[in-house]
């Protein structure tokens, strides 16, 4: 989608603190983290959010949260992290694109605040 701000990101036109990045996904910091470490993890392929996944992007899904799982294990520690993965209005999603958000470096409380 040419309006999607992380589509944007994903191609280079709009920077980003990039933590990492390969052929299918990048890793950045959150513009407005609410924990001390607070990344966002995207597919560069454009993808609604979760419920707009379809069973061709069932690999991509899988590498998605291995990357999440060992980027949070390096940023976030042993100790663990909050993975958090809005999905439409309803879910709060902000931005129409799927996103992982990974949060940590601290004890997170419930609910999230």
């Amino acid at each position: 989608m040419s309006d999607c701000i992380f589509c944007k990101i994903a191609k280079g036109e709009i920077p980003c603190k990039k933590i990492f990045e390969d052929g299918e996904m990048i890793a950045f910091h959150d513009i407005t983290p609410m924990a001390p470490v607070h990344f966002l993890l995207i597919p560069k392929k454009h993808i609604q959010n979760l419920l707009a996944l379809e069973p061709d992007d069932a690999g991509l899904a899988g590498r998605l949260l291995l990357k999440a799982r060992e980027l949070a294990k390096e940023l976030c520690g042993e100790d663990g992290a909050r993975f958090v993965i809005n999905a439409g209005r309803n879910g709060g999603q902000s931005v129409d694109h799927l996103h992982i958000h990974i949060l940590g470096g601290r004890a997170l409380g419930w609910p999230p605040g």
